[in-house]
C-alpha cells in the first residue's frame, strides 16, 4: 500500500514543481491554514513544509480560498497548447491529501477548484496519484480544471492540462498581481531610503557616460540599491534589448532639462544633496514635488494615503501604525498583508489566525513589519511632504508609538 500524503505535503510538492523557476513576475502565498503549527486534524505541520510553503495569506479567488494563490508563467506539460498570454497568468490550486480514514474529498476538491476560474486564470486540483480515477479526470477535462498527480516520493504528473482563459479579477487577487510585478514588494526592498537616489538614476541612464559611473561619483555609491528602486518606483524597466527608461522615467529627463542647461548640470546638483538631513522637499523644493509625484503614482502610496485621511475623518487624528494596519485589514487584507508584514512563516503565523483574521494584540513586535514598507517607504513619503514622521527600521521600531500622519490631511 503507497504512503499516505497528507494535504500540506501534497501541497509542498505541489510548489517545489509548479513554481519552480525564479522568475521576476512570480509570486504566490499559500492559506494561512499551512502557517500553523498543526494540521487539521491535530497531526503537526513539519517545520520545513511551513517553511517549503511562506508566505501564507487567506486570499479570496472566486468565492473561496485556494490553498495556493500566485502569478507564475505556465509552460507544458502544465497548460494546453492555446494563445500565449504576455502577462503570467493567476493560478489557483485546491490541494486534498489523504484524512485519518485514508479517504481523499477529491469531488470536493473539484468543485472548490472549480469556484476559483471565476477569478483566476487557471485553476487545478492537485491529490494523491492513487486517489485520482478516470471519472474525476473526465470531469475536470469537462470543467477545463487541470489535475495533478503526486506521488509519495514527491513527483508530480500532469494528468490533466487546463487552457488559460482570461478573466476579471478582485481587489484581493490583484494584491497577489500587484506582488508578481516589480512594484511589488514581496521579494524586493527599497535598500535606500531618500528619493533622490531614484530620481537620480534615470539621469544616469540618459547620461552619455557608464550609468554606474555618473551615479556612483555624483548620487550614490549603491548602484544596484538605486537601480532596484528605480525600478520598483516604474521609473525604468527591463527589455530584451537591456535597461530602458519607462515614460515616467523620460519625464523625469525632461523636468531636468526644463531646468538646466544639460543633463549634466543637472545630475551635478545632486552631489550637494549627499548627507543633507533636511527634508528634500524643503531642500530642493521642485525635486521634492517632482519626487511627490513619482511616489503618488505607486500604488501603495495611494492607498495609505487615502485610508489615512479615512481615518482622520474618522477623528484618528496620529494613527499609529498598529492603527492604520488594524484599519486597512478590515478592507483591503491580502493587500495589507503583503504590504505590512514580513513573508515569514514566524511573522505571519503570529500576526493571522488560521481564518486569516487578524491578531491585533501581535502587532506590537516591529520585528513582524517588512522593512521597505515601514522604514524606506515610509521615510521617503517623509521626504516628499506627504507624511509627517519618518520611517524605522523594524527592529527598533516601537509600533505603540510610530506614528503614520499626513502632513497635509484635508477638512
Amino acid at each position: 500500500m503507497a504512503a499516505a500524503l497528507s494535504e500540506p505535503q501534497v501541497l509542498a510538492h505541489t510548489k517545489r514543481h509548479l513554481f519552480v523557476s525564479d522568475s521576476d513576475r512570480s509570486y504566490s502565498v499559500c492559506d494561512t491554514q499551512f502557517a500553523q503549527s498543526e494540521w487539521l486534524s491535530g497531526e503537526p505541520i513539519p517545520s520545513q513544509i511551513r517553511t517549503d510553503l511562506a508566505p501564507f495569506n487567506h486570499v479570496e479567488v472566486g468565492g473561496g480560498y485556494p490553498d495556493l494563490v500566485g502569478v507564475h508563467p505556465l509552460d507544458e506539460p502544465y497548460v494546453a497548447e492555446g494563445k500565449r498570454h504576455s502577462e503570467p497568468p493567476l493560478v489557483a490550486i485546491e490541494a486534498k491529501g489523504h484524512t485519518g480514514d485514508g479517504g481523499v474529498a477529491i469531488e470536493k476538491g473539484l468543485q472548490q477548484a472549480y469556484s476559483y476560474l471565476q477569478e483566476a486564470n487557471t485553476a487545478y486540483l492537485a491529490a494523491p496519484a492513487d486517489a485520482i480515477n478516470q471519472g474525476i479526470q473526465s470531469a475536470a477535462r469537462e470543467l477545463n480544471i487541470g489535475v495533478l498527480g503526486v506521488s509519495p516520493d514527491g513527483t508530480l504528473t500532469p494528468l490533466e492540462t487546463p487552457r488559460v482563459v482570461g478573466n476579471r479579477t478582485s481587489d484581493e487577487a490583484s494584491a497577489i498581481r500587484f506582488q508578481a510585478t516589480a512594484q511589488g514588494v514581496a521579494n524586493k526592498s527599497f535598500n535606500l531610503n531618500h528619493p533622490k537616489n531614484y530620481l537620480g538614476y534615470p539621469l544616469a541612464v540618459y547620461h552619455a557616460d557608464s550609468t554606474e559611473e555618473v551615479l556612483s561619483e555624483y548620487v550614490v555609491g549603491n548602484v544596484s540599491g538605486a537601480q532596484k528602486g528605480a525600478n520598483f518606483l516604474g521609473l525604468i524597466e527591463e527589455t530584451p534589448t537591456g535597461e530602458e527608461l519607462t515614460p515616467l522615467g523620460r519625464e523625469v529627463v525632461r523636468f531636468a532639462l526644463s531646468r538646466y542647461d544639460s543633463v549634466d548640470t543637472a545630475i551635478s546638483q545632486f552631489e550637494d544633496w549627499h548627507g543633507r538631513q533636511q527634508r528634500f522637499f524643503e531642500l530642493a523644493p521642485e525635486w521634492g514635488l517632482l519626487a511627490r509625484r513619482v511616489l503618488w503614482s505607486y500604488p501603495a502610496t495611494q492607498l495609505i494615503v487615502e485610508e489615512l485621511q479615512t481615518l482622520h475623518d474618522a477623528g484618528v487624528v496620529e494613527p499609529s501604525i498598529i492603527d492604520l494596519v488594524e484599519h486597512l485589514h478590515a478592507t483591503h487584507p491580502t493587500f495589507t498583508v503583503e504590504l505590512f508584514i514580513r513573508g515569514t512563516d514566524d511573522a505571519r503565523s503570529e500576526v493571522l489566525t488560521e481564518e486569516g483574521d487578524l491578531r491585533v494584540d501581535q502587532l506590537d513586535e516591529g520585528n513582524r513589519y517588512h522593512a521597505p514598507t515601514v522604514f524606506q517607504l515610509k521615510t521617503m513619503l517623509y521626504h516628499a511632504g506627504i507624511l509627517a514622521g519618518t520611517g524605522g527600521e523594524p527592529d527598533k521600531l516601537d509600533p505603540t508609538v510610530d506614528i503614520w500622519k499626513l502632513r497635509e490631511p484635508l477638512g
